[in-house]
């Protein structure tokens, strides 16, 4: 029986599930996709993108902050630790405890912001569809992200607008919100974010905008800083007063309706009024070169960066006095008053510092940082004339003389193949080191340096303090006439050397740092060193006191102080600057003074008020303004006696004079009489205190051996060796930009 034939089907060949192309259809029609494969693709699409958020989400961990979220304004005390001097910032953030901010704030920024907050998991689905389909349907672009993700992008990403990105953003939000509370999320949002006005975080912002601390925040004020957060810069009142009226009520009305405020408050909020704008003065005036000052000391440390005082939130206490600082700035104008206004281009650097630990204590760099941005203690530097002259005697008592060791004070003097000359030709007697030092004697003291070698005095002053590249530094016989031009802050390290006996220390404006836990990270170094003996720094101590007794050049501060005074004044070449560093047992203080051109040249002291000639008569009258009002408070103290002397006494034993030369010495208190000659008169007590004076002392001609005796003129601005050519930070990033030298270094 033959096989049954199976049966024909009619119908169409039947195909896969998804019947794609699709058959029994037309060349194009098979080819347009059925319900079958979109719903198979939209399944798909659905799994990859789950399986991609999953892993995602397993490997994407949550990255360090972003700089910028975390960056928080550095701030700078006086020597008290609760006086604010100033701040360092880049962003102008003080990040505080959500305990420390008002619920006001909270709320209305919850309710502006993402009314879901305390209820979402980071994400609002419902908003990221509501967004993307406004955004298809081309109304006004919309997002959709919540507090949560806005905290995400501002603290751990930066600004973010791809998709990738906003992928990534809410992958974190995600594990943020599962790993910290609500109130850290909060708290880190409000600290991070800008309000205008430089304000970054809610602290800074409560400050820019009201002059109050966050915590302090009432219901309109909070109102106000929550509607500004989307556009600060235009809706700020100042800016825009009927835009934030519309964005206040806004929030007003929103966290009315979220509950957080009844309607009788909401009915009585009003757009509150905020404070004037203002930039930041921090620099403006006279402690802005103390600031300048210690941030460039900071920076010295290679511990800090420009970037991480403006952005690193320390807390940085000086050690300079406030009110030491206030006496010191108002001895200028005190002095101006009594003695004559300074003229155009005079400068004025004067620093005070504790002996005993280096801390400085009290600091005047200019009138105005904002005006003029070079510092005069820290990066302008001068003609040191007489009050070089201690380290030739250093170098003397190191290398075997006396103080009692007598020398010819005959002017001129012909040595080494050069003459030297006292200021005026005066001549005197033949002097021990000692009262040489007292009447600033040039041709015994270039004596000296002939006997023991320049090189020697010039070691002695780099073993006090005074840096080696100091410009004009160098062997020349005439060095000890003062010829190197150091910053004040030089001197002051080496006469604190000197007034310790040969104890040196760090000179330091930092008391201490610590970071923004509180943690302390930086400590200044009070320690010392003794760098030669403290049976020769008694004899420099004692040689030192004897300028400030009667018919000595700085006899006017001791009798205007009333107490035990030292010091050395300094008179240069053409009166191009003028010295007095003076100290009592606890406190050292260099003054100077000095003229500079339209382009920073170096100018004779144009005389000015009362002095007909600008001398050391002026600093020491300067010194004597400032000094009497910050003594004060200070105990009198004698310095310690040298071999059962004291000043005022009997001089050092000057048997060990040349007996070649009769004895001329003046009992001490009195003004030395010169050599006899008809030509030379007896000097009155200004020619006494200029005898010091550069102008006709140096050598004629100079020897080539000993290189010049000419002091170098002082350089003010230019970026050759030795100047002061600057970095920014002196201002840095933060500040307004002044300069400093690289030699400069307390």
């Amino acid at each position: 029986m033959a096989g049954k034939k199976p049966s024909q089907s009619s119908g169409k060949k039947r195909t896969s599930w998804l019947n794609y192309p699709r058959a029994g259809f037309g060349p194009i029609h098979r080819w347009l996709p059925s319900w079958r494969f979109l719903l198979a693709v939209f399944l798909l699409m659905i799994t990859l993108g789950l399986a991609l958020f999953i892993t995602l989400y397993v490997v994407l961990a949550i990255p360090a902050p972003d700089a910028v979220a975390k960056a928080s304004r550095t701030t700078v005390y006086y020597a008290d630790g609760q006086t604010q001097m100033g701040s360092f910032a880049s962003y102008d953030r003080q990040p505080v405890k959500i305990q420390d901010i008002a619920t006001d704030v909270q709320h209305a920024v919850v309710a502006s912001e993402d009314s879901t907050f305390y209820s979402n998991n980071g994400i609002d689905l419902k908003g990221i569809a509501r967004a993307a389909l406004n955004n298809v349907a081309g109304g006004a672009r919309q997002g959709g992200s919540t507090l949560t993700q806005q905290y995400v992008e501002r603290y751990y990403m930066g600004s973010t607008t791809s998709y990738v990105g906003k992928v990534r953003e809410a992958i974190l939000a995600l594990k943020i919100n599962r790993q910290q509370s609500k109130d850290q999320i909060l708290e880190n949002y409000l600290n991070t974010i800008y309000f205008g006005r430089g304000a970054y975080g809610i602290e800074s912002a409560s400050q820019k905008y009201f002059g109050i601390s966050a915590r302090d925040l009432n219901l309109s004020e909070s109102a106000l800083l929550a509607a500004v957060i989307p556009a600060p810069s235009a809706w700020d009142p100042a800016v825009n007063e009927s835009m934030a009226q519309q964005k206040f009520a806004r929030v007003i009305s929103r966290m009315q309706q979220q509950g957080f405020i009844t309607t009788e408050q909401a009915a009585g909020a009003a757009l509150p009024k905020t404070i004037t704008p203002i930039e930041s003065q921090d620099f403006q005036g006279s402690h802005g070169y103390v600031l300048s000052a210690v941030r460039q000391e900071l920076i010295r440390t290679g511990q800090f960066s420009a970037d991480s005082l403006d952005q690193g939130g320390y807390r940085i206490v000086t050690s300079i006095d406030k009110s030491l600082q206030e006496k010191i700035v108002q001895s200028v104008a005190d002095y101006e008053a009594r003695y004559g206004k300074r003229p155009e281009g005079n400068y004025v650097g004067m620093v005070s510092a504790d002996p005993k630990t280096g801390e400085v204590l009290a600091m005047y760099g200019g009138a105005d940082y904002l005006k003029h941005q070079s510092n005069a203690v820290t990066q302008d530097i001068a003609q040191a004339g007489s009050i070089f002259k201690p380290f030739g005697l250093l170098a003397g008592l190191m290398n075997g003389k006396e103080l009692q060791d007598s020398y010819s004070g005959r002017s001129p003097l012909s040595i080494g193949g050069a003459t030297i000359k006292n200021d005026g030709g005066v001549s005197f007697g033949t002097l021990s080191l000692a009262s040489a030092l007292k009447y600033s004697v040039n041709t015994i003291y270039v004596a000296l340096n002939h006997d023991i070698g320049p090189d020697k005095t010039r070691q002695a002053a780099v073993l006090a303090g005074i840096p080696e590249k100091t410009a004009g530094l160098d062997d020349s016989l005439t060095n000890v006439l003062g010829s190197a031009s150091p910053h004040p802050i030089d001197m002051l390290r080496a006469y604190v050397t000197l007034a310790n006996q040969g104890m040196k220390r760090t000179i330091h404006l930092v008391r201490s740092v610590d970071d923004n836990t509180g943690s302390r990270i930086w400590t200044g170094d009070v320690s010392g060193q003794q760098v030669f003996s403290a049976e020769i720094g008694a004899k420099v101590l004692y040689a030192l006191q004897q300028p400030t007794t009667s018919g000595g050049t700085a006899a006017a501060a001791r009798s205007a102080l009333g107490r035990p005074v030292a010091g050395k004044t300094g008179t240069t070449n053409d009166y191009k600057s003028a010295w007095f560093v003076g100290f009592i047992p606890q406190m050292v203080t260099v003054v100077d003074m000095y003229q500079a051109g339209p382009n920073g040249e170096a100018l004779s002291l144009e005389p000015f008020g009362m002095y007909r000639s600008v001398t050391s008569h002026a600093t020491v009258d300067l010194w004597n303004v400032y000094m009497k009002a910050a003594v004060q408070d200070l105990p009198v103290q004698s310095f310690p006696s040298y071999q059962g002397r004291s000043v005022g006494g009997s001089r050092p034993n000057e048997s060990r004079r040349r007996p070649s030369e009769p004895e001329q010495t003046p009992t001490e208190g009195s003004t030395p009489t010169p050599e006899a000659t008809d030509a030379t008169p007896t000097p009155t007590q200004e020619e006494t205190q200029r005898s010091e004076q550069n102008p006709n002392n140096q050598a004629t001609p100079t020897p080539k051996s000993s290189g010049t005796a000419t002091p170098t003129p002082r350089p003010t601005r230019s970026g050759s060796s030795g100047t002061h050519d600057g970095d920014g930070s002196g201002a840095g990033s933060g500040t307004s930009g002044g300069k400093s030298d690289p030699g400069a270094q307390p």
